[in-house]
C-alpha cells in the first residue's frame, strides 16, 4: 500500500514543506544546518532524493530519535552547537524551541554577569564587534532639516 503525498510534514515540533528534498526539507528545523540534515538523512538509513511528503510515519520516527540522541548515532562532537554546556557539562545538540530557550538564557546569565556582551546586550548594541558609527541607528532621526523648515521654525 502506497502512502499518499503529504504537503506538510510535522517533524519535532516544526512544519515542513512537502515539496522539498529531505535534506533541505530538515534544514528548515532550528538549530539544523544542511550539513547535518545530510548526515542525519545518512544515519537514518532514508534517501536524501526523497522527498519531505513522501515519509512515512516510521521514517519520522527514526529522524526524530536520531536528531534527540545524535551522539548514540555517531554524529561527530564537533556538529553540534552546544559543545561542553555549562550545566551539563557534555556535548548536546539543542534544535527548535530548546535552542531558543537556551539562547534566551545566556544571554540573560551574560547580562547577570555584567561581562562586555551582556553590557552591549543590555544597551541594545551590537554585540560582536561591529562598527556602529554609520550602523545600528534605530529609534533616532537620521538627516537634516530642511532650509525651510528652519526659516519657519524661527518665525
Amino acid at each position: 500500500m502506497a502512502q499518499e503525498f503529504r504537503h506538510i510534514v510535522r517533524i519535532v515540533g516544526t512544519d515542513l514543506d512537502g515539496s522539498k528534498k529531505l535534506e533541505y526539507g530538515l534544514a528548515g528545523i532550528r538549530g539544523l544546518g544542511i550539513n547535518l540534515s545530510k548526515v542525519v538523512v545518512k544515519k537514518s538509513n532514508l534517501s536524501g532524493d526523497l522527498r519531505v511528503g513522501n515519509l512515512t510515519d516510521a521514517d519520522v520516527q527514526r529522524i526524530e530519535d536520531v536528531l534527540k540522541n545524535p551522539k548514540k548515532y555517531g554524529v561527530p562532537d564537533w556538529m553540534l552547537n552546544r559543545r561542553k554546556d555549562l550545566e551539563m557539562g557534555e556535548d548536546l545538540h539543542f534544535i527548535g524551541p530548546d535552542l531558543t530557550l537556551r539562547v534566551r538564557s545566556d544571554i540573560d546569565n551574560a547580562k547577570k554577569m555584567r561581562s562586555w556582551t551582556g553590557i552591549r546586550h543590555s544597551l541594545g548594541l551590537k554585540v560582536r564587534g561591529q562598527r556602529t558609527k554609520t550602523t545600528g541607528r534605530t529609534g533616532r532621526a537620521i538627516g537634516v532639516r530642511k532650509r525651510e523648515e528652519r526659516v519657519e521654525s524661527k518665525e
